[in-house]
């Protein structure tokens, strides 16, 4: 038997990292990426260069594939629906895709599930927002542009009906939700197969500055094993819910109940690796790319326990320095054990250039580990 072809779609970091988690295992790669200086698209062996909206395309590339899997949600459903026509398998598939692709179609299925969320409607009109502030204890609200958002794109805090005109400019649906008073951000990381085999990652804290993870510290420190099980099971619960196959994401916030005790509320899914799980690279069993591979093929999943007591992954975002191959001197002879994982991106300021990963049984001395090479990467330290 020769050994399968995963088809990726997207040629961004997390295809460049599920091809790396891929390559023990034999896994042939094809990549379907927007153009040849892609992250992924530097690393894999074979790259098809092409636009994934066009439908033609998509039925050309999956010629020899034997599973489609993504590096992103974007893909229009109505393509995956005429490639599984074609007998192609794609995982996740459009029905469950779409809750990925669109916050509306989300929420509303949720609801219907029973999944605590936060308050929220479709909006129509400025007036519609003030309507549905009124209706949540006045303002400030979210505004969410239902498909296209991400790291803070496509999302806006208004605080008036004069604050709430520009998200109507986009010409999508915008979704209205109650601005949560959380305690923090935590994410639920599982993966679940075609048969139904699915397991958990600890929960994280997720840590977000303007709007771009930050920092995530595994598992989410003081957090209690009945609130720990209860966001497991909710993002389980999800996963089987909608018929996802492969990684699911389930952001959420904490908070606390009238009577002191916490509570949590789903505010995003990701249907693909995430950056709330990068830490597994390095701190888990088995990572969530590899993972990933193995539900997307329907092969056994990996043992998801942690390999140490605390995992700590900042992000490397892109700063006024550029040339951060030179900071690896400084950070590799400090920390011995730090995990420096880079994408091949062009360095821009608040671009995701890269993360690392630290870990050990001190929180405190972890999370300074992280921070300091997160930083000196970037060039906002020097020493």
């Amino acid at each position: 038997m020769t050994f399968p072809v995963v088809g990726m779609i997207g040629g961004g970091q997390l295809a460049r990292m599920t091809h790396e988690a891929g390559i023990p295992l034999g896994i042939r790669f094809k990549l379907l990426s927007d153009t040849p200086l892609d992250s992924a698209a530097m690393v894999a062996g074979e790259v098809v260069i092409g636009d994934y909206r066009d439908l033609e395309t998509l039925r050309a590339f999956a010629e020899g594939c034997d599973v489609i899997t993504f590096d992103h949600e974007h893909v229009p459903t109505e393509h995956l629906r005429v490639l599984e026509a074609d007998g192609i398998a794609v995982r996740p598939g459009p029905d469950a895709l779409v809750h990925a692709q669109d916050k509306g179609v989300m929420r509303a299925r949720l609801d219907e599930i029973g999944v605590p969320s936060p308050r929220h409607r479709i909006v129509d009109n400025p007036a519609d927002v003030t309507a549905f502030a009124e209706e949540v204890g006045g303002f400030p609200v979210i505004l969410k542009t239902v498909r296209g958002g991400y790291d803070g794109k496509g999302v806006w805090v208004v605080r008036s009906e004069a604050d709430a005109a520009q998200p109507f400019r986009a010409g999508v649906p915008v979704l209205a939700e109650e601005k949560v008073d959380f305690v923090r951000e935590l994410a639920a990381n599982v993966v679940r197969s075609p048969h139904g085999q699915a397991v958990a990652y600890p929960v994280v804290e997720s840590v977000q500055v303007d709007g771009v993870c930050d920092t995530v510290i595994a598992p989410a420190p003081d957090l209690g094993a009945d609130v720990s099980a209860r966001a497991q099971q909710l993002a389980l619960t999800i996963a089987k819910e909608l018929g996802v196959t492969g990684h699911l994401a389930v952001e959420l916030f904490e908070t606390r109940n009238d009577d002191g005790t916490p509570g949590i509320l789903v505010n995003e899914l990701a249907m693909r690796p995430h950056n709330s799980g990068h830490w597994t690279q390095d701190g888990a069993v088995t990572s969530q790319f590899a993972n990933h591979l193995r539900a997307v093929l329907d092969l056994p999943l990996g043992d998801p326990r942690p390999r140490a007591r605390w995992t700590v992954m900042a992000n490397v975002l892109g700063g006024d320095y550029p040339d951060m191959y030179q900071g690896f001197l400084h950070c590799m002879a400090r920390d011995p054990q730090l995990k420096i994982h880079m994408y091949g991106k062009d360095v821009k300021p608040g671009r995701k250039v890269g993360h690392v990963n630290t870990y050990g049984d001190d929180l405190d001395e972890v999370r300074e580990r992280a921070r300091h090479a997160a930083d000196y990467l970037r060039g906002t330290i020097t020493e």
